[in-house]
């Protein structure tokens, strides 16, 4: 990567009120996975396609526009080479879902806690940003799964406060995690666990996104970060003398596509255009391209409020 399109990338960040030092953790995950996702050409469309463009026609030549939280390496993030695109598992699944049924993808970067929120005013037309399908978020949208959940648990070098996942060993300790995450609730759940053992409930920072987190355990103000896997595994790679992963836990949720409530066609061209991905193995060379665990796929079900 040249130098260049990194000092851009630093510039924008900093505009937009984050510090030097965050920016540089920023950095750090474009680099590493910039790297990786650019070894290998998109994949090409299936012929299967063809017969669902026929069937849904109504969605043929119209850019429709994905809502995203541009702050997850792998998944989604910024284009370290130009500031004005995207790259990541995501985007690559969306824009072949777009080719599939022949619409073009245009993205709305929020909050993640506005994402949904930004698809139900209409703003958005679907959401693929590495979206955890619950029940609860199936009250605002339909959703379409497309990937198991793994949680890495970040901390700091040595573990200090000896901590192994979402249970009582984090009574006391202070977790970083990201505003209207899953992992939120979960920890907020052992309040009363920690009690019956006369032991501190956890302490909860929220953050924006990924880099806060990580950078508030390099600066000794959270104990810990859960959150995807392949997250956390990166900060470790980018930061091995300062962060390790404490363990691995697989939360019974699944990543998933969210669409307007309502609305079965579009719902259900999604879907069978995700099949048809699947069925070629694009989905798993998207895996391969970003050093996602093949392991993640997930055949599509629906989430809807029951």
């Amino acid at each position: 990567m040249s130098e260049r399109p990194l000092k851009n990338k630093l510039a924008d960040v900093l505009a937009a009120g984050m510090s030097l030092r965050q920016a540089a953790i920023s950095a750090a995950f474009l680099v590493a996975f910039a790297v990786s996702g650019q070894a290998q050409a998109a994949p090409t469309t299936p012929e299967a396609c063809t017969a669902l463009q026929k069937k849904y026609p109504q969605f043929k030549g119209k850019t429709l526009v994905n809502a995203i939280n541009p702050h997850t390496p792998g998944y989604e993030t910024i284009d370290p080479k130009d500031p004005s695109k995207y790259i990541g598992y995501d985007i690559d699944l969306g824009e072949a879902i777009g080719s599939c049924l022949g619409f073009k993808m245009a993205y709305k970067p929020v909050a993640f806690a506005a994402l949904l929120t930004t698809l139900r005013s209409g703003q958005a037309d679907i959401v693929i940003s590495d979206i955890y399908a619950t029940e609860e978020r199936a009250r605002a949208a339909d959703f379409i799964t497309y990937s198991k959940v793994f949680d890495g648990v970040l901390v700091a070098k040595s573990n200090p406060k000896k901590i192994t996942g979402i249970d009582k060993s984090l009574c006391g300790a202070t977790a970083a995690e990201n505003t209207g995450y899953v992992e939120v609730p979960l920890i907020q759940n052992l309040a009363s666990a920690c009690k019956a053992a006369g032991k501190a409930a956890p302490v909860l920072q929220l953050y924006d996104n990924n880099a806060n987190c990580i950078q508030a355990i390099m600066a000794g103000r959270a104990d810990t970060y859960i959150n995807d896997v392949n997250t956390v595994e990166q900060a470790v790679k980018a930061y091995p003398d300062k962060l390790e992963k404490a363990a691995t836990l697989a939360l019974p949720y699944s990543v998933g596509i969210a669409v307007p409530k309502g609305n079965k066609e579009f719902r259900d061209a999604i879907m069978a255009a995700l099949v048809e991905i699947q069925k070629a193995g694009l989905q798993t060379k998207m895996l391969q391209k970003w050093s996602i665990p093949v392991e993640n796929l997930e055949v599509p079900r629906l989430v809807v409020a029951k």
